[in-house]
């Protein structure tokens, strides 16, 4: 095989997109391509010159029935910052290998996540992990936004305060909070990267991870085109059906109902409708 090089990835190496009010994404190496997807996947029996066309229909056709070692030949590695809270929804995501910046070293910097007005809602009634859609009125809003500046300028003071009494910075940096930045390095194959995407650019997502999500598929489409647009419709446009449920399905598309109690209709009437919660 030989050394994948595209042009619009190398484009956008090292370039910094900015991300919420202070992190950011980078693109700063990556390994294979589509065309590494297709001679994996070939491998085995061999192949000759292809199309484009033939080779968009391969990967298409391998995402669509789940054949998913060939997309696992392709490696990405970014260099993110974020606020904490992120970071530890986003390390959730396992199959990946990150180096992230130490509090144990270093001297962390004054730099807190503060949301804007529009982003601040109440607590979900229905959604016990979020926000309403409807943000709150806007004196609300900064009353709530001069909460979180005073708990930053507390919480930064008291760490200030303990490194300058000598403290140990594995100590001293308990006080912070999950607002501070944070950053890594973090390298994952493509066929895991879906699986991240998937979970993380669902609107029942928090809003703040999905920022990033969006970012990070953007880099990933300029190193695979072909395989971001097969992710686009067979994974982050797609659903998935259990027996009970095409089973239902089958007989509503005969006009009949779906017979289906339960937890088990409300999930199959919640995809059709397109209000489906996301896997954990």
């Amino acid at each position: 095989m030989s050394h994948c090089v595209v042009a619009a990835a190398e484009a956008i190496l090292d370039k910094e997109v900015r991300v919420l009010d202070r992190g950011f994404v980078r693109l700063i190496d990556y390994m294979g391509s589509d065309k590494r997807i297709v001679q994996a996947a070939r491998v085995s029996y061999g192949g000759g010159t292809r199309t484009l066309r033939q080779d968009a229909g391969l990967i298409d056709y391998l995402l669509r029935n789940e054949h998913t070692s060939p997309f696992e030949q392709v490696v990405l590695t970014f260099h993110a910052k974020m606020p904490i809270f992120v970071a530890r929804q986003w390390v959730r995501h396992r199959s990946a290998r990150l180096n992230e910046i130490s509090g144990r070293y270093s001297i962390m910097p004054d730099e807190f996540y503060f949301p804007a007005p529009g982003d601040i809602a109440e607590q979900s009634e229905d959604n016990k992990q979020g926000r309403l859609a409807e943000p709150m009125e806007l004196p609300r809003a900064e009353a709530v936004r001069e909460a979180i500046r005073r708990v930053h300028e507390s919480s930064y003071g008291g760490y200030k305060e303990l490194l300058n009494a000598k403290t140990a910075r594995e100590l001293a940096r308990i006080v912070l909070p999950l607002s501070l930045y944070t950053e890594w390095y973090w390298q994952i194959d493509l066929h895991n990267l879906f699986h991240f995407l998937k979970l993380r650019l669902d609107e029942h997502a928090q809003r703040e991870i999905r920022e990033y999500a969006k970012v990070i598929r953007e880099m990933g489409a300029k190193v695979c085109p072909l395989a971001f647009k097969s992710f686009d419709k067979h994974i982050l446009g797609g659903l998935r059906f259990s027996n009970e449920e095409l089973r239902g399905l089958r007989k509503m598309l005969r006009g009949e109902q779906h017979g289906l109690e339960g937890k088990e209709g409300e999930r199959l009437e919640a995809k059709i409708g397109g209000s489906e919660a996301p896997e954990s």
